[in-house]
């Protein structure tokens, strides 16, 4: 194998360790953000939580 390869290869793990490292603080800051709304606005996050429970009974696997 040339060592051109290896770096593409390294290259390739470092970019999908980046892009999952960014993905995780995103998700983390959706959370975060949900969480503050809910507590803003208490009672349209119960709203919400209600028509997500109702959409998951009614769904059909």
């Amino acid at each position: 194998m040339s060592s051109a390869q290896d770096t593409e290869a390294d290259a390739d793990a470092d970019t999908d360790t980046e892009r999952r490292r960014r993905r995780a603080q995103f998700l983390r800051d959706l959370a975060e953000a949900r969480e503050l709304r809910a507590r803003v606005q208490p009672r349209r996050a119960k709203a919400a939580r209600l028509r997500h429970a109702m959409r998951m009974r009614t769904f059909r696997w």
